[in-house]
C-alpha cells in the first residue's frame, strides 16, 4: 500500500487546489520535456500525463530509442509532453544518436522534468545532471517509485541528496505506476506553461505516425521475449500498412545483427516469431481499433548500430 508522505503538503511551493477557471482568458501551450537515465520510469510517466500508451514500457533498459511525442489538449491549454532515451555513455552510433535526442531535449523545453527514482545513484552521469541543473527553464525533478520506501525517513534522505545536485528544482516524489502524486505534478506543469497558441491541432495525440507506433508494439514484444543482447540488437521497419475498412494489413521487418540472432529471432519451427505476432497483433487491434493482418519477417543486416546509412535509413539521424 503506497505511504502518503508529509513531505508533499511541506515542500510543494504551490497551492494544489488551484483550478482552472483564471486561465480560461489566454490560451497556454508549451513544449515538457522528459529526461532522466534509463529504467528510471520516464514512459510509464509519460503515458500517465498523456492518459494514453504512447510509449513502450518494460522492465528493461533502453527500450526507448526515440524522441516520442504525446500531446494533451483541453480549450485552456496544450502540453506536448516529450519522451527521450535514457541518458548512458554510448557504446555505438544508435547510442550517440539516442543521447543526442536528450541532450537536444535541453535546449527546446519550456519544462524540463528531470526522473530519477529511489534507488539509482544520484551521481550516475553526472556531467547531463550539471547541465540540467545550468538550465534556465523551470525545472521539476521528479524522484520515482516512492512506494518502494519503508516511510518519510527514508524519503528525505533521497530528497536531500538530489537537492545538492539540482538545488533550483522542484521536487515532486511520485509513483508513476501507482498515479500517486501524478496528479499535483500535472497541475504545475499547466501553471508553468507559457501564453501561446497551440503548435498542433487540438485534436492531435502525437507527432508520429501510425506506422511507428506499429514497430514501437513489435519492438516492446521483441524486448518481452528475448533475453541478452538480442532485443538490443533489433530494429523493425513496417514496409507496408494496408488499411481497408474495418481492417488493416501489415507487413513488417524485424532486422537482426547477425545469422545467429536470426534463428534465435525465428525459434524452432518459427515459435518465437509466431509469440511475438500474435501478441503484437492483439494490441495494434487495441491501439487502432481495427482488426489486424500482421505478417513478420527477419532478415539480416550485419552490424547496422554502427553504420551511419544504416540509421539513417532507419530514422536515428536526420
Amino acid at each position: 500500500m503506497l505511504l502518503v508522505f508529509l513531505f508533499l503538503e511541506a515542500e510543494l511551493h504551490h497551492s494544489i487546489t488551484k483550478t482552472h477557471q483564471d486561465m480560461n482568458q489566454e490560451h497556454k501551450a508549451g513544449f515538457v520535456n522528459i529526461v532522466g537515465n534509463p529504467n528510471v520510469g520516464k514512459s510509464t510517466l509519460m503515458n500517465d500525463l498523456v492518459g494514453e500508451r504512447i510509449s513502450i514500457i518494460t522492465s528493461k533498459a533502453q527500450t526507448t530509442r526515440h524522441r516520442i511525442m504525446g500531446i494533451v489538449n483541453t480549450p485552456e491549454y496544450q502540453i506536448v509532453f516529450s519522451d527521450t532515451p535514457g541518458v548512458l555513455k554510448p557504446k555505438y552510433k544508435l547510442q550517440e544518436s539516442m543521447l543526442e535526442f536528450s541532450e537536444g531535449a535541453l535546449t527546446d523545453a519550456d519544462i524540463l522534468l528531470y526522473v530519477t527514482d529511489v534507488i539509482e545513484d544520484p551521481t550516475k552521469n553526472s556531467d547531463f545532471i550539471a547541465k540540467v541543473a545550468k538550465e534556465k527553464t523551470p525545472v521539476l525533478l521528479v524522484i520515482n517509485k516512492i512506494d518502494l520506501l519503508k516511510g518519510q525517513q527514508e524519503l528525505d534522505t533521497v530528497i536531500d541528496r538530489w537537492k545538492e545536485l539540482l538545488p533550483n528544482a522542484e521536487v515532486f516524489p511520485t509513483s508513476a505506476k501507482e498515479h500517486f502524486n501524478v496528479s499535483n505534478l500535472m497541475n504545475r506543469i499547466v501553471e508553468l506553461l507559457p501564453v501561446s497558441a497551440p503548435y498542433f491541432g487540438k485534436d492531435a495525440l502525437t507527432d508520429k505516425p501510425a506506422r511507428f507506433f506499429v514497430t514501437e508494439i513489435i519492438r516492446e514484444k521483441i524486448l518481452l521475449n528475448y533475453e541478452k543482447e538480442v532485443p538490443y540488437s533489433t530494429e523493425v521497419i513496417v514496409e507496408k500498412f494496408d488499411e481497408k475498412d474495418g481492417a488493416i494489413h501489415i507487413m513488417a521487418v524485424i532486422y537482426v545483427e547477425r545469422d545467429s540472432q536470426k534463428g534465435i529471432m525465428i525459434g524452432k519451427g518459427g515459435t518465437m516469431l509466431k509469440r511475438v505476432g500474435t501478441a503484437a497483433r492483439k494490441d495494434i487491434e487495441t491501439f487502432f481499433g481495427k482488426r489486424v493482418y500482421l505478417e513478420l519477417f527477419v532478415k539480416v543486416e550485419p552490424n547496422w548500430r554502427n553504420r551511419e546509412n544504416k540509421l539513417r535509413s532507419f530514422g536515428y539521424i536526420e
